[in-house]
């Protein structure tokens, strides 16, 4: 199977220059050949290539259908990218892979990392969104400052992961014994440092819940990894 990106498809009927290269070039696919392509809303197609050009390679439809979330549910993971920028390039691809609506990079207190290239990370989504067979891409936004980010209006299960010792324990439940199936699920996962207790109380003060994610210690990118994956286990687990 050759998928593809294009997200503007309908209205250009024609493959961008990227696609088009990889389509022609790579492939070396002709005229008469089929190929699939999503928008990242959700819709499929299946097209026939009319012009084989490496720069505008332009199609017909053959078919089309929709293609649901299977997570049934909106999942949005507020991530601290790590210093390390390949391990948040690592969460972003196999969170996609999962099944994810939305990513937001936080800039914390602790942030080992204060700028970010957001415009990689999105190239990354569409990859792994391709790879895995889906047809939604993950919004990804530009980095944003972590009080921003928890004022953003949400509906459903509100979680932040700490686990500094120095922070109120006996406040924090496992993710499994808090998560409502069904729901909508916002993640929030900090940096190398930890958010910082004043983070964590204005958080908590705009109704998130303090949850642990095990024993053991993780990293960020392993943490924002295992959340998500929780919370996939846990809805199908209800069904």
């Amino acid at each position: 199977m050759h998928l593809f990106y294009c997200p503007d498809i309908v209205k250009t009927m024609t493959l961008p220059e990227e696609e088009s290269k990889h389509c022609v070039r790579v492939l070396r696919l002709v005229e008469g050949d089929t190929i699939d392509i999503v928008d990242g809303c959700g819709n499929w197609y299946e097209a026939r290539i009319t012009m084989a050009h490496p720069k505008r390679c332009a199609v017909e439809f053959v078919g089309q259908r929709r293609v649901e979330q299977h997570w049934g549910h909106r999942i949005v993971l507020g991530i601290a990218p790590t210093k390390n920028i390949d391990r948040t390039e690592w969460a972003v691809e196999k969170t996609t892979e999962m099944g994810v609506d939305r990513i937001i990079p936080l800039l914390c207190r602790h942030s080992e990392r204060k700028e970010l290239k957001c415009e990689r990370l999105r190239k990354i989504a569409v990859s792994a969104m391709k790879q895995s067979l889906k047809a939604t891409l993950p919004q990804v936004d530009d980095m944003m400052p972590f009080a921003k980010a928890i004022s953003i209006p949400f509906d459903g299960n509100k979680f932040i992961a700490y686990c500094d010792s120095s922070l109120p324990v006996d406040q924090r439940s496992l993710l499994a014994q808090r998560f409502q199936p069904g729901h909508d699920t916002f993640l929030l996962i900090g940096p190398e440092g930890d958010f910082s207790p004043e983070e964590v109380q204005s958080a908590l003060d705009a109704g998130f819940i303090p949850i642990g994610l095990g024993d053991s210690r993780l990293r960020t990118e392993t943490a924002a990894v295992f959340a998500v994956m929780a919370c996939h286990t846990l809805d199908q687990q209800q069904k």
